[in-house]
């Protein structure tokens, strides 16, 4: 595979910006300008990091540019920093990272690479908050997704979540300050409560115009049964999704917490579900 690290100046970040991307390379036996000039397109996957990462995470903590190998998969990692990879407009000059996306690198992948457009040949996948911008975006755009994975997040309600942060109560331990703070700061960006619920950030409540329609993306969400940040919130929205009839693969895996172990098993079957050789959907765990 070759692997391409860009910088460029993004519109919507509103400055310099780095993206990994992962694209099919020359098999031996096979002539350059036979490769490179074929107008193949590829299928993509949108590979997101979580909180703490960047661009280059996946690439140096999992194997999944072998995994991308195997199937001819191009794969782009963008940074969002700890944006939720939603639209931050009162940071700085601005961080539009929800539009940023949509709206930038994805024009910029179809235009300068191989890659496919079609919605059948895209797929959007993310760990912990890359997991909750998979779902994100997925659910606001349909029409450019086949399917979402969501590794160790889930929608979460924001309301009782907006109690907790305006709390004086100390916090349980060191995650749970994190979550109070990083709240109060989500509802200070949409102005409260109610502009929240009405952001796309508040997929707890697009489940039920998902449940309901007939087009979305196929969904799996995954955890791991001693994840100690996610494992309750996973159990409470599978139970709220199947009281919405939510069409959603949902899988528990015993023994595994909020970690890379857990991860680089769950791209690799991430990217044997969305490019299955033998119609099997895949073989990780």
């Amino acid at each position: 595979m070759a692997l391409v690290h860009l910088n460029f100046s993004s519109k919507y970040l509103s400055g310099a910006t780095d993206v990994n991307v992962i694209l099919p390379d020359l098999a031996r036996g096979t002539e350059p300008a036979e490769f490179y000039g074929s107008g193949k397109k590829y299928p993509v996957l949108w590979l997101l990091h979580g909180t703490f990462g960047d661009y280059t995470d996946w690439v140096r903590k999992t194997n999944v540019e072998l995994y991308a190998a195997e199937k001819n998969l191009i794969v782009v990692m963008p940074s969002a920093h700890n944006s939720d990879y939603a639209n931050w407009p009162d940071f700085g000059t601005g961080y539009n990272a929800f539009d940023y996306l949509t709206e930038e690198l994805m024009p910029l992948i179809y235009g300068w690479f191989p890659a496919s457009r079609k919605r059948e040949d895209n797929f959007i996948a993310g760990l912990s908050m890359g997991g909750r911008g998979a779902v994100m975006y997925a659910w606001a755009h349909p029409e450019k997704f086949a399917a979402v994975y969501s590794m160790s997040c889930v929608p979460q309600d924001m309301r009782p979540a907006a109690a907790d942060a305006l709390s004086d109560i100390p916090s349980k331990n060191a995650w749970a300050a994190l979550d109070r703070a990083r709240n109060k700061n989500r509802l200070r960006n949409t102005r409260g409560l109610d502009g929240y619920l009405a952001a796309p950030q508040n997929t707890w409540d697009k489940t039920a115009e998902v449940a309901a329609g007939a087009d979305y993306p196929k969904t799996y969400f995954i955890c791991g049964s001693a994840d100690t940040v996610m494992y309750e919130h996973f159990k409470k929205f599978r139970d709220y999704a199947a009281q919405l009839g939510l069409e959603a693969v949902f899988t528990e895996v015993e023994g595994y917490g909020h970690e890379w172990r857990f991860w680089e098993k769950c791209v690799q079957e991430a990217i044997n579900i969305f490019l299955p050789e033998d119609g099997t959907a895949g073989n990780a765990f």
